[in-house]
């Protein structure tokens, strides 16, 4: 089965609006069973309507449209729909009296563009819209399928819940489909790539295989899909297995999960506590680390020591290593780090030391570098990283690699 998403309205052409219903509407069907051939945003005028559907049922099983049901003359994809299929428009006394309840709710009186938005062609489904003014369409031909919803996302999003998604899997048998994800940290796709060569090489057929690489992180996507998905997930799994095999060390989940998730996993399996001193990454650790509802029950805080008298003042660090080694440096991170477990009495801290940039590099200590440590009771570990030129990604690959090698400390005392 295979789906055409179409987004209409001059706001997502010209970048006003970030067009979040595509994205959505796409994870829920490919997860349904759907395969998504593509997404488009057009132009909400009727050439461009007819143009899109036309094109949309030429090569999929079901349509999915959003935008353009409003009640002003601007939006026309409820007229040209009825013009497409050979309906008449009549008022549905269902959808007027959904609408009345609406906008008595808001405190207003029923306009004429209210009440127009009750007219609607008489031979669709019409999906009602309790988030809303404007109803849905559900248009059937040639066992295809054309949806129509509006574009606000809330109402969208209730309309597929509800009613969309039911009707879909009481219309049609959907195979199977699983994606399964390899979540790494700690090495580069293109290394990656060539360590698993034999691997991929290897692969069945029926698994296809993505490298989704974002800073500091590379994802594997291991797809399949086939009637029986208990079958399904057992394929996955034995390639899963294997490659646990081949790259233990840079495999922090088999799971779309965030890193900063993994963590909070992870401390609240041992019933540990967390701290951060940081200093290039200005927080941006405790921020990930916090992001994640409960972190409360593991993270104490951080100690943003910019400047290098904070470190001296709040953590413990030696002026005089300052003054030899340089805040960017191992002795510095790793009494950083140390200085934070101790003040804030935790059972591991992660610090951070590095020259962001743009500015402030030098021939020694280009941009990019940076000095990471972990800390635990037994000890501290530091480590060198050379990233780019980038402030925002050498921060946010900074904060990644932190996290990476305090999962691996704390791993290790799961074991």
């Amino acid at each position: 089965m295979i789906l055409d998403i179409i987004s209409i309205g001059d706001e997502l052409l010209i970048g006003q609006t970030l067009n979040t219903n595509a994205h959505w509407i796409a994870k829920e069907m490919d997860a349904l069973g759907l395969r998504i051939r593509q997404h488009i945003s057009i132009s909400d005028n009727k050439e461009a309507i007819l143009t899109a559907l036309q094109d949309a049922l030429n090569h999929s099983d079901v349509v999915a449209i959003t935008g353009g049901l409003g009640p002003t003359n601007d939006d026309l994809t409820m007229p040209v729909l009825n013009e497409y299929f050979g309906g008449k428009l009549i008022k549905d006394e269902q959808v007027y009296a959904d609408i009345e309840e609406f906008v008595s709710r808001r405190g207003s009186d029923m306009n004429e563009n209210n009440k127009r938005q009750a007219i609607v062609p008489d031979n669709c489904r019409v999906i009602r819209n309790k988030n809303g003014t404007a109803p849905g369409l559900w248009f059937e031909k040639d066992n295809k399928v054309v949806v129509s919803m509006p574009g606000v996302p809330h109402e969208m999003k209730k309309m597929m819940e509800d009613a969309v998604i039911p009707w879909l899997k009481e219309k049609y048998e959907f195979p199977a489909i699983v994606h399964q994800m390899v979540q790494t940290q700690g090495v580069p796709e293109s290394k990656l790539a060539e360590m698993l060569s034999d691997w991929e090489n290897n692969l069945p057929t029926t698994i296809k295989l993505a490298y989704l690489p974002s800073p500091g992180r590379v994802k594997l996507r291991l797809s399949s899909i086939g009637k029986d998905r208990s079958e399904v997930l057992q394929n996955i799994q034995v390639e899963v297995d294997k490659l646990k095999k081949i790259i233990p060390q840079y495999i922090y989940a088999t799971e779309n999960k965030k890193i900063e998730e993994v963590v909070g996993e992870l401390l609240k399996q041992q019933n540990a506590t967390l701290a951060t001193a940081e200093s290039c990454t200005g927080g941006y650790i405790a921020h990930l680390v916090t992001s994640i509802s409960g972190s409360s029950d593991y993270f104490k805080g951080s100690v943003v020591s910019y400047a290098n008298e904070v470190k001296v003042n709040e953590l413990g660090v030696k002026e005089s290593d300052l003054i030899k080694y340089g805040a960017v440096s191992q002795a510095v991170v790793e009494q950083m780090a140390l200085g934070v477990l101790q003040k804030m009495n935790t059972d591991y801290a992660v610090a951070t030391s590095g020259v962001a940039g743009p500015t402030g590099g030098t021939d020694e200590k280009p941009v990019g570098t940076v000095w990471i440590a972990v800390a635990d009771k037994n000890g501290v570990e530091a480590k060198l990283h050379h990233f780019g030129n980038d402030r925002a990604l050498n921060i946010e690959r900074s904060a990644v690699a932190a996290l990476g090698m305090l999962v691996k400390r704390v791993s290790i005392k799961l074991e």
